[in-house]
């Protein structure tokens, strides 16, 4: 299971040192692209195998928003022998991320955070919103 939390620099030429941890359990080849709340995920290529094909079984109309988000800035990450990935120019963009990155596991993948940004998902997420999440999930 993707777990914890882990502050990561960016270097000059874009490469982010992926957490050991996590690098164990994306395997060797995982897939890393947009995501939803100005982050980005990586995906293990299993996962990400599995997302393809039910997307693909919805036609090409249906779901096309998400098809292009998901798919139009999907890297293939391949750690080098440092661990480290390369995040294109688009994906830090997106994500909004400047030297510093925060990497957190969410169970079956890993969402990759500006700073700044985490922060505030935080805060959102404390009181009344994580309460009625939990609410629905009977926790």
């Amino acid at each position: 299971m993707l777990i914890g939390t882990y502050r990561q620099k960016l270097d000059e030429k874009g490469r982010l040192n992926f957490p050991a941890r996590f690098r164990e359990e994306m395997g060797e080849q995982f897939y890393v692209t947009c995501w939803l709340d100005e982050c980005l995920i990586a995906l293990p290529a299993a996962k990400f195998e599995q997302i393809f094909a039910r997307l693909s079984e919805s036609g090409m109309v249906k779901n096309r928003a998400l098809r292009r988000m998901l798919y139009a800035g999907a890297v293939e990450a391949q750690p080098d022998k440092q661990g480290r990935i390369l995040l294109p120019p688009n994906l830090r963009e997106h994500a909004g991320l400047g030297k510093e990155v925060v990497v957190i596991g969410v169970g079956d993948y890993v969402e990759l955070w500006e700073p700044d940004h985490w922060q505030k998902m935080k805060d959102s997420m404390r009181g009344g919103e994580m309460a009625v999440a939990m609410e629905e999930l009977d926790i």
